[in-house]
């Protein structure tokens, strides 16, 4: 088993760095770890935020772990030569399409949820966005109107493979979890999400444990403020996604706890090829001062685990671990607490 590990900018290196003791300690065998350079750290030494000795190591690699990207010192470089482009390119490079981000409320930490802690409490969802296409990708341009006004447009399209692919993704999560799927989208008004509608559909005949509901995407926003607990994955795509994603993160309550993962259609010996990080930014602000909260980059590791290395087992194990230190009062200063990072990833680790 090979694994990328990619520290990049800011915080990233701390972070990283504790999430590879609890990968020490899981003590996996035949593991193999390659490190390489991503971001503004990359251009310092190379001269471009992703190397291609950078690539190469992902393209070899089952599974690439990221860190974060992002350094101000960069701000004035030419935007191709930006720490930002090293996780676009490896999106791009590695053809992910897929986005997986959880949402999970951890016992305790109900108080941090900007909803009651009863109905946070509930909340342990899986939110499949797709990446590479819809309006993001349309054709667009600005143009002037016969009268002489400025007009933006964007073109949002969808095309049934894009569909198909997401949605196989989406259904072999949710055979994962609690075999429920729902599907976003706004087929009451756009010709897109009619199409998006009827091939997840379709796609839903080949697994028919898993059962699944549509539903429109203003009120998947309502419904997930009104009762998250309802939902277990939703698929959508990448405008409603991104989103609701960002939604989903705020009724949970903290940045510092959320990973996620861009998924292709690569499969491994193990598993699907997959890139893993936090949600969060670099953080320049708190770099090297000890500050970061190094979970969410763990929990990424555990989903590299569960969905590139087929390692179930071990997934719920660091989980757990992270689980059990919160529950145990181990708390970042983002969550009013005062652990280090050290502490922190060395509190997971004993707890594996």
């Amino acid at each position: 088993m090979k694994i990328a590990l990619f520290a990049g900018d800011g915080i990233g290196p701390e972070i990283m760095a504790e999430a590879r003791r609890v990968l020490d300690g899981l003590d996996l065998p035949g593991l193999v770890i390659f490190e390489g350079d991503v971001g503004g750290a990359a251009y310092r030494r190379h001269g471009h935020p992703l190397p291609e000795e950078t690539l190469e190591m992902a393209r070899a690699a089952e599974a690439v772990l990221f860190g974060a990207v992002g350094d101000p010192s960069c701000d004035g470089l030419e935007r191709h030569l930006r720490p930002e482009q090293a996780i676009l390119g490896l999106r791009s490079e590695l053809g992910l399409f897929a986005n997986l981000r959880p949402a999970k409320t951890f016992a305790g930490l109900e108080n941090m949820s900007a909803l009651r802690p009863e109905i946070a409490s509930e909340i342990d969802l899986l939110i499949v966005r797709e990446l590479n296409g819809d309006v993001y990708f349309g054709d667009k341009g600005m143009r002037e109107t016969v009268d002489g006004r400025r007009e933006g447009w964007d073109a949002m399209s969808y095309a049934e493979d894009e569909v198909r692919r997401i949605a196989h993704i989406a259904f072999r999560a949710a055979q994962r979890r609690g075999h429920r799927l729902t599907s976003v989208d706004k087929a009451n008004v756009l010709e897109t999400s009619q199409l998006w509608r009827d091939v997840v559909t379709e796609v839903a005949s080949e697994y028919p444990d898993v059962a699944l509901d549509h539903i429109y995407v203003d009120n998947a926003a309502m419904q997930l403020v009104r009762d998250p607990g309802q939902f277990d994955v939703m698929v959508t795509g990448n405008l409603f996604g991104d989103i609701l994603s960002d939604q989903a993160s705020m009724c949970v309550g903290s940045i510092g706890l959320l990973a996620s993962a861009a998924l292709g259609e690569r499969r491994t010996d193990f598993g699907t090829f997959g890139m893993y990080e936090p949600i969060h930014g670099s953080a320049p602000d708190i770099a090297g001062q000890g500050k970061a909260n190094p979970m969410a980059m763990i929990l990424s590791l555990a989903m590299l685990l569960r969905h590139s290395l087929g390692r179930e087992n071990d997934a719920l194990r660091v989980e757990q671990a992270v689980s059990a230190a919160l529950s145990d009062g181990i708390r970042g200063a983002d969550l009013g607490g005062t652990a280090s990072t050290r502490e922190i990833g060395g509190a997971v680790v004993e707890r594996l």
